[in-house]
């Protein structure tokens, strides 16, 4: 997450790389300034609307006392860059930052975010967080570090009208990579001039790429993919790695999938959700619980039969293997900056914020998973949206991603692994070694083959 000094800021702002209001917290005592990341779509503001009816409710509640709102319009690898810039200075500090939770043990280990045990110990809604959420923003120190808001998960969306054309059934339920692949091929045969499958890959993306498209699949060939937590090393790219890499390779090679100029494009997923399935050019894509967000409550692309057109099914395992299905789940937390000037202020923005009331507004308008237990038994949550349900239901299979410092960098390399197999500049092999040799020089040597 990003800010930076004033200079810094200026420069970044004239640049045109940054949308960003205000400075840092300064020396105001009565004013709280609260930084978070901003769609890079400007008719997504439905975190800006959810913010400022908060902002009303804590400036009623606490008079004389003001919140000044820092959206920083970035996509999310320049928005952690610019925040950390800002967290760095108690002149540009804000005093309330929203911190992606696999990023908070890296900020913390840099010196970024003061714990909030203390403020927790008093707070009686903490005991409603469900015991997976508060692990999620939890530090290796063993102290916490943020109040997650939300979380989600991700399997398969799919366009019926197209499945219908293409004499692929309307209760598809793929067992294993292949038929995922099969059904891809059949779309190209059958229905042309629409994309067949969408995985997120490359080095832009971030994230969206490789814990939405390539963990998804690393996490399906086998227990502890990725890190292996009673050795406490990382695990090298072994053979799920290079599968993984391979299913990729397979998309990108037979033209399943998007164009790769158009795959390596950081904003894809607001292409995604906002031209493609709406105008049914795409049939699948490996994607996330939240899509409906964009559809429905003013979101960007008013869709009202989404809900019709669209179906969900779970992401299965490489060849069906026990559980049968993989997800993977993150979220988002607010955090107080170690260096920020008003942090009791801030906290009592964040229990504002985090009444059952707003939390459950924001669970709805955000098309979040809840992770607080009153909000999940919520009527007014559960009847948020079509497919709440079924993404709920894959928590019980979900895995969430290595919350160690060194993880965004070790999710640096992983996408460049897809980026070298997207676009055809080398093997898995080729890439799987590469990321090996990275993976050893960031982690020290604490790697293990298997």
């Amino acid at each position: 997450m990003r800010p930076t000094a004033p200079l810094i800021l200026v420069a970044v702002l004239a640049a045109g790389s940054l949308t960003a209001c205000g400075g840092g917290s300064g020396s105001d005592p009565d004013t709280i300034k609260v930084a978070y990341n901003r769609s890079t779509d400007n008719k997504i503001r439905f975190k800006d609307n959810y913010l400022e009816s908060v902002k009303r409710q804590f400036e009623k509640a606490h008079p004389g006392k003001k919140v000044e709102l820092i959206p920083i319009q970035a996509p999310d690898n320049d928005y952690a860059t610019k925040a950390q810039q800002m967290m760095r200075s108690p002149k540009t500090a804000p005093d309330l930052v929203y911190e992606d939770t696999f990023r908070i043990n890296s900020d913390i280990k840099a010196g970024y975010l003061r714990p909030l045990d203390d403020y927790l110990a008093k707070w009686a809604d903490w005991d409603q967080f469900v015991d997976t959420a508060k692990s999620a923003a939890k530090a290796e120190d063993g102290r916490t570090y943020g109040v997650p808001d939300g979380t989600d998960t991700r399997g398969l969306w799919f366009n019926k009208e197209i499945f219908a054309k293409a004499g692929l059934p309307a209760d598809w339920q793929p067992r294993n990579w292949a038929e995922i692949l099969d059904a891809a091929r059949t779309v190209k045969r059958k229905v042309p001039g629409v994309i067949p499958l969408n995985v997120y890959t490359g080095k832009g993306l971030g994230e969206a790429a490789v814990m939405q498209g390539f963990e998804m699949l690393l996490y399906g060939t086998g227990a502890d993919p990725l890190y292996d937590a009673s050795a406490k090393k990382w695990v090298a790219g072994g053979q799920g790695f290079r599968d993984a890499l391979g299913f990729v390779q397979t998309v990108f090679g037979e033209k399943l999938g998007p164009d790769v100029s158009d795959a390596l494009d950081p904003n894809l997923g607001t292409r995604v959700a906002t031209e493609w399935f709406p105008e049914g050019k795409l049939a699948i894509s490996l994607d996330g619980s939240w899509m409906g967000q964009n559809w429905i409550n003013k979101g960007p692309k008013e869709w009202p039969d989404w809900s019709k057109d669209l179906a969900q099914t779970p992401m299965p395992t490489q060849h069906g293997q026990a559980p049968g299905r993989v997800s993977m789940s993150g979220g988002w937390a607010w955090a107080i900056p170690s260096k920020a000037q008003n942090p009791d202020l801030a906290w009592e923005f964040v229990t504002t914020q985090q009444t059952r009331e707003n939390a459950a507004e924001w669970d709805i308008v955000g098309a979040q998973i809840a992770v607080r237990k009153d909000v999940a038994a919520d009527p007014r949550y559960l009847s948020s949206m079509p497919g709440i349900e079924f993404f709920t239901g894959l928590v019980e299979f979900t895995h969430y991603r290595p919350a160690l410092p060194v993880y965004p960098q070790v999710s640096t390399a992983i996408g460049e692994a897809m980026e070298t197999v997207t676009t055809g500049d080398g093997s898995p092999e080729q890439a799987a070694k590469e990321y090996d040799d990275q993976l050893k020089t960031l982690t020290d040597g604490a790697v293990v083959s298997r």
